[in-house]
């Protein structure tokens, strides 16, 4: 019974000092980090330009959507499109072929957990450089919004669940690289669907309802259009429960994902001699 409580009790100390070094190296590449995001903010500046155009063209709103909500839709948007960033798929290719995986192996812990800590303690630089943006933003789009403490408590939840779940699929599509180096086709496909069903190309209310049924059913959703309806959108109180549920779902299927996947796919790196 040792080794496993040894164990439990090492797990939050690895994320504390990950994700303090995270903190630390980050606000060190503070402007390289606000350069980054400012470079961000010219997709959502985009849609939120197009969607503003069309409702004034349509009398003020479109599918009940106005111009105001169209602005706080998309200045949310910038936060949770932030909190989105995690390991890459892409970074897969070089962390085998530098050899970085084995010398992951060799640690003491599951290698996801060194990524889950890192760039979750970078968000916490994320989120103090993204206030004086959506400052700024604010002042120049006039965002309406309406919030209860009750939203903005769901909202700070969903916006992990989000970062959790996005990891845990991005970490399943990265394994793929154990198979086959010719993963790009698969990758494109992967992010068109989720751009295309997660809210993040323009708000879910303006799907067509099949496409908006088969949303609410994949996990995109509570990746981006989700949390950022919780705060920007009109949400009931079962409908807040309901998402976060689905998250808690979505986080669980991940982790099973990641925990099969990784099993199968390590033994065939090990095989192959790297």
């Amino acid at each position: 019974m040792r080794e496993p409580r040894r164990r439990l009790q090492g797990l939050p100390g690895l994320y504390a000092v990950t994700m303090r070094t995270a903190v630390q190296v980050q606000f060190q590449y503070r402007t390289a980090n606000y350069a980054y995001m400012l470079g961000m903010i010219a997709e959502p500046v985009i849609y939120l330009v197009v969607w503003s155009t069309v409702a004034r063209s349509q009398g003020g709103a479109v599918e009940g959507i106005t111009v105001g909500e169209f602005a706080a839709y998309y200045i949310v948007w910038t936060l949770v499109r932030n909190m989105n960033i995690v390991f890459t798929p892409y970074g897969w290719e070089g962390r085998i072929r530098q050899g970085e995986l084995s010398g992951m192996l060799v640690r003491p812990v599951h290698p996801i957990h060194y990524d889950l800590a890192y760039f979750a303690g970078w968000k916490f630089v994320v989120i103090l450089l993204w206030l004086p943006i959506a400052a700024a933003l604010t002042l120049i789009f006039r965002p309406t919004f309406d919030i209860s403490l009750l939203e903005i408590g769901v909202f700070l939840i969903a916006i992990w669940g989000a970062y959790l779940i996005r990891s845990m699929l991005l970490w399943v599509l990265g394994m793929v690289t154990f198979w086959t180096t010719r993963v790009s086709a698969l990758y494109d496909m992967y992010f068109t669907a989720e751009l295309l069903l997660s809210g993040r190309l323009l708000p879910l209310a303006l799907l067509p309802g099949w496409a908006a049924t088969v949303a609410d059913v994949l996990p995109f959703k509570y990746t981006f259009g989700y949390p950022i309806e919780v705060i920007a959108g009109d949400l009931s109180t079962r409908e807040l429960f309901i998402g976060l549920a689905m998250q808690v779902l979505w986080v669980a299927v991940g982790a099973l994902l990641v925990a099969v996947v990784w099993r199968f796919g390590v033994r065939r790196y090990s095989a192959v001699g790297n």
